[in-house]
């Protein structure tokens, strides 16, 4: 199925970006937190100028994980906090799409194009981007959207050019914020009675 052809509407998607990833006791901040919180601020300032219909994904990593369900570190990063409206899916996995309320919440707004931002760039953004092409999504990767932290092999700053370079075609196509125009994409959102989106969290709720 070619959603992207059934279905013209757009969606700016921010996966898993969670306060305990930029300040915690138990891991070190994310790479390059500041900056990353910055440029998803002006993706989000741009998708709702433009009317876009933004989504937020949060991991929730079970009890005594550091993205706890209901903890402080749980929350999504007050940065970049949802405004009212605007849908909070909360996942148990990797796939943002698996068991979780996202496919059908996308489905029912008439979604077929998705702006992804996010983290962890090897973990939840790689599989969530992955999966969408499988589900028939034309999918944007934003290039200098998303972030990890170093490995034992790799630094941060080449897990994410890898990553991009996997990514790319056929998986997704990427921009770099600066170059992503919301007016190209943005259409009118269904009015009542033509679909609407939902989501397991409440917009503009992050605890």
């Amino acid at each position: 199925m070619n959603r992207s052809a059934e279905h013209p509407q757009t969606a700016l998607l921010v996966i898993d970006l969670q306060h305990a990833m930029f300040e915690s006791d138990r891991i070190p901040p994310i790479h390059d937190g500041a900056r990353l919180l910055a440029t998803v601020r002006e993706l989000l300032a741009g998708a709702r100028q433009a009317g876009m219909p933004i989504l937020y994904v949060r991991h929730d990593g079970g009890a005594g994980h550091v993205l706890e369900a209901g903890k402080k570190g749980w929350q999504i990063h007050a940065a970049i906090a949802p405004a009212p409206g605007e849908p909070v899916i909360d996942k148990r996995t990797p796939d943002s799409f698996h068991e979780t309320d996202l496919l059908p919440a996308l489905d029912a707004a008439r979604i077929g194009r998705l702006i992804v931002a996010g983290a962890q760039s090897e973990v939840c953004v790689d599989t969530s981007c992955r999966r969408a092409f499988s589900l028939g999504f034309e999918t944007i990767l934003v290039s200098d959207a998303h972030s990890t932290w170093d490995s034992e092999g790799l630094t941060a700053e080449q897990i994410i050019c890898h990553h991009n370079r996997i990514l790319a075609r056929p998986f997704a196509t990427l921009l770099p914020a600066a170059a992503i125009d919301f007016t190209q994409y943005s259409l009118p959102l269904p009015l009542a009675g033509e679909g609407s989106y939902g989501a397991s969290g409440r917009g503009g709720e992050v605890s």
